[in-house]
């Protein structure tokens, strides 16, 4: 598994703040303590090579920065510490108040299917066990394919995909209301189509988890 630091976003949206303070690095915690709302955009814009655009507008979106934020930021620490030891197959992306998991679909799926594999259920299982730990996090799993075939097949099936995880991962105690789900189809590629390894690459599942309104709104009046 890698566990990816989004440090290189970070540093390019608080270049002001490195400058004015000298500091060489930051912690997500402290990431989370000084980004404010406007960081959404900037998030999306530079992760979406490493990133699917809509998993990454989610989390960006739901940036709340100040002092919620660096609690957010811990917290998100921790969980993708869990991630990190206890998935395999998996690659976790820290980013600013959120965590990204992406999911080889050669490990989820078949070729041209929605069926979980075995390997799919094992780490689906995980994941619903690690974020039941908690209520604060809610999910949007976010389902690719590669560009063959038809863009309106692709569409479907990318949904068929992301729906086939939530489904299960509800059978696992995960509640719906945790859950949304979204299909890309083949519109947002992480790498090239021309080949076989990067049609691999583009065929998958992503997870974007982030701090609730909930959890939000209770830290907000405790803070």
């Amino acid at each position: 598994m890698n566990l990816v630091k989004s440090s290189f976003i970070i540093s390019m949206l608080l270049a002001a703040a490195l400058l004015v303070s000298g500091c060489k690095s930051w912690s997500n915690t402290a990431k989370g303590a000084v980004i404010g709302t406007g960081g959404g955009a900037a998030v999306g814009a530079v992760i979406g090579k490493t990133l699917g655009n809509t998993a990454a507008g989610a989390i960006g979106g739901a940036v709340v920065g100040g002092t919620v934020g660096a609690i957010i930021g811990g917290n998100m620490d921790r969980k993708a510490k869990e991630l990190e030891e206890e998935m395999e197959g998996v690659t976790v992306q820290r980013v600013e108040e959120g965590i990204a998991v992406s999911f080889d679909s050669g490990i989820l799926f078949d070729f041209d299917s929605a069926a979980l594999r075995q390997e799919g259920y094992d780490n689906l299982r995980k994941l619903a066990r690690i974020i039941n730990r908690d209520n604060d996090t809610i999910l949007m799993i976010v389902g690719h394919t590669d560009s063959r075939g038809d863009e309106n097949y692709n569409l479907g099936l990318s949904e068929r995909r992301a729906q086939s995880a939530s489904s299960f991962m509800v059978t696992q105690g995960l509640a719906s209301s945790r859950i949304q789900i979204v299909g890309r189809g083949e519109y947002e590629p992480i790498s090239e189509n021309e080949t076989d390894a990067g049609r691999q690459k583009n065929r998958r599942i992503e997870v974007a988890i982030y701090a609730s309104p909930e959890y939000v709104d209770r830290l907000q009046s405790t803070n």
